[in-house]
């Protein structure tokens, strides 16, 4: 059977931990990025790890013609679609370029996979989908709320869309996995999570003020009602999250029947304050960490955390990494990366 498997945003920050998880388990990996934010180093760094080479293009996948090109040279069994813009904060300031980017994305690779008879893909969505909750913690079977932000609306209309190809082509299998918080490294300290721009998570904005390339961490307000005043979170390590997708893409490989379009979260279950975080980090690295208290930021929402039971059962997944691990291996990266 071939195993081939395209991962789009291959070099970003899930993508290459994907990938590594991929060729680890025998799968063959192509990947298209067009390094917008990522850097093409981090397919050397998955070489080190697994001493095994993968082919990949430089190109932007929202030009179709260009992305076909790949579709003519290689049979893919599935594809794993992580290609997308993510801050939360940049989409509300630019969100033509959200909109445009992430839909139109995954509007070519829904016609490509179709013309090409791929029948597998997973999704990277998130648990931004969700807006801004009253029951906790969230489960797939939370209603959806009105988005906070336009980088959530497209993950909104990303799964919408998929359900509605899914409904028209009874071969065609979907799994979207909503993402809560991805933090941490590659235990090797090799891949990590590394941005061109200005880091916009919270964890690589805590590394880069310890080791001084940030000079003042600001947490975006201490007034909500929790139990802090800071914004609760769901962290999830990043090589966790990289094993469902590798455990979801074997589901639709055994061609499971009860599968046609399904969502599935990837959280640890467990809310942390953005103080927690902050605490967890200067007890595993020593470090007294710079920061300041500033002003609520336009779109973030209050507190979320997942009910992960549904990714327990049907992808057998647990979370391997507690929030120390996800600090310590954060730490090495940024360490390593340092010079």
């Amino acid at each position: 059977m071939n195993k081939s498997i395209l991962v789009t945003g291959g070099s970003g920050y899930i993508g290459s931990h994907t990938i590594v998880e991929l060729l680890e388990k025998g799968y063959e990996v192509v990947s298209v990025d067009n390094q917008s934010n990522s850097s093409i180093s981090a397919y050397e760094n998955i070489y080190k790890i697994t001493g095994k080479q993968i082919i990949h293009y430089s190109i932007d996948i929202c030009n179709k013609e260009l992305l076909e090109t790949v579709f003519i040279k290689h049979h893919f069994f599935g594809i794993i679609h992580f290609a997308a813009y993510k801050a939360v904060g940049e989409s509300v300031e630019f969100p033509i370029k959200y909109y445009y980017n992430n839909v139109n994305s995954l509007i070519n690779i829904l016609e490509l996979s179709k013309k090409y008879n791929v029948n597998s893909l997973i999704f990277s969505s998130s648990c931004s989908v969700y807006g801004n909750i009253d029951k906790l913690p969230v489960s797939e079977n939370t209603p959806l709320q009105k988005a906070e932000s336009p980088y959530a609306f497209t993950k909104q209309i990303g799964e919408t869309l998929l359900q509605d190809v899914c409904k028209s082509d009874s071969k065609f299998q979907a799994i979207s996995l909503r993402y809560f918080n991805p933090v941490g490294a590659h235990i090797s300290g090799l891949i990590g999570e590394s941005s061109i721009n200005k880091p916009n998570n919270l964890v690589p904005i805590i590394t880069a003020t310890a080791i001084g390339k940030i000079k003042q961490l600001a947490v975006h307000g201490n007034d909500y009602p929790t139990r802090d005043g800071t914004c609760i979170r769901d962290y999830i390590h990043v090589t966790d999250i990289a094993r469902a997708h590798v455990l979801a893409m074997d589901k639709l490989i055994k061609n499971s029947p009860d599968i046609n379009y399904d969502v599935i979260n990837l959280g640890s279950g467990n809310g942390v304050s953005v103080l927690e975080m902050i605490e967890a980090f200067e007890k595993i690295s020593s470090e007294k960490l710079n920061y300041t208290i500033g002003p609520r930021r336009p779109g973030d929402v209050i507190a979320v955390y997942a009910d992960n039971t549904k990714a327990k059962k049907i992808l057998n997944w647990n979370c391997e990494f507690d929030v120390f691990a996800m600090m310590e291996t954060a730490w090495k990266w940024e360490k390593n990366n340092n010079h």
